[in-house]
């Protein structure tokens, strides 16, 4: 889906859990949650928070 840039945060979600195939729209998503006031990323954490990620949604 090349429009996934035009969803809302919720939806863009949604859309993550039934396409886990599709790698730029959940690096996406992971940019926009990285964004958030308190989340923090560090670099050695990058792959653990995107496995956890995964998991939960």
């Amino acid at each position: 889906m090349s429009d996934y840039k035009e969803l809302n945060e919720a939806e863009l979600r949604e859309y993550v859990k039934s396409h886990p195939q599709d790698e730029e729209a959940f690096q996406y998503y992971l940019a926009i949650v990285r964004k958030k006031p308190g989340v923090v990323v560090g670099k050695d954490d990058n792959e653990r928070l995107i496995e956890e990620l995964r998991k939960r949604i």
